[in-house]
């Protein structure tokens, strides 16, 4: 994330953006919801400054603790599995950058609840460049795995790391017609799955592209 007093968004990285834009859509993103939020929010705003001139490209770039945030292809593709609505309260687990987590916001969700389990990528929201804007975000310190229960159900929940299983605690945490969309599976690739849990509580699960994100770890990280 760039430092305080240079965020600028201008022609040139305007005009990127909408190349990029047109890129997902050339790739099969057809959600124009996604797409004009995408086309809103600066992403090279969430990016040191090195990689600004290349901030609109579609790959990941690695940001602070060893982490990176996602390609936008996977963004796009993530947040239209999850049909976000407005009045949605979305629960995110792994903040990261928080540019998927402005995504989100944007689009017109109620809430969203984002759990951070990385202490330094945790601190990133004190300088958020949106923080008088989007005032639906919710910052959390925590590990993604247990959710949070206290504000529970959510209409939906997105995981931006590889799970090694479906989580069973944020099974609970969903509301009964909700959607999870998550990357699961360990190695190299993972399936993208969405969960929309049935009114007897049971899951029902459809299998997407496969996708590689960093892993879903336990606990939290000083």
């Amino acid at each position: 994330m760039q430092s305080s007093g240079t965020y600028k968004d201008d022609f040139r990285h305007q005009g990127m953006r909408r190349k990029l834009i047109d890129n997902l859509r050339g790739k099969g993103i057809t959600d124009e919801t996604v797409l004009s939020a995408m086309n809103t929010i600066p992403r090279h705003f969430f990016l040191d400054m090195a990689f600004e001139k290349i901030a609109y490209e579609d790959k990941a770039f690695p940001i602070a603790a060893e982490q990176t945030i996602s390609q936008p292809y996977t963004v796009a593709y993530q947040t239209q599995l999850l049909q976000i609505k407005k009045g949605d309260k979305v629960l995110e687990i792994g903040t990261g950058s928080i540019y998927q987590t402005t995504i989100l916001a944007e689009m017109g969700a109620q809430a969203v609840f984002t759990i951070e389990r990385q202490k330094k990528l945790f601190d990133l929201q004190k300088n958020y460049v949106f923080k008088g804007k989007y005032l639906n975000i919710k910052f959390f310190y925590g590990d993604g795995f247990i959710g949070l229960p206290t504000y529970a159900p959510f209409d939906k929940i997105l995981i931006t790391a590889a799970a090694p299983f479906i989580p069973p605690k944020l099974v609970e945490q969903l509301k009964i017609g909700g959607f999870m969309v998550l990357p699961v599976d360990e190695g190299e690739n993972q399936r993208m799955l969405r969960i929309t849990k049935l009114a007897d509580g049971s899951i029902q699960q459809e299998q997407f592209e496969e996708f590689s994100f960093v892993p879903m770890l336990a606990g939290k990280n000083l």
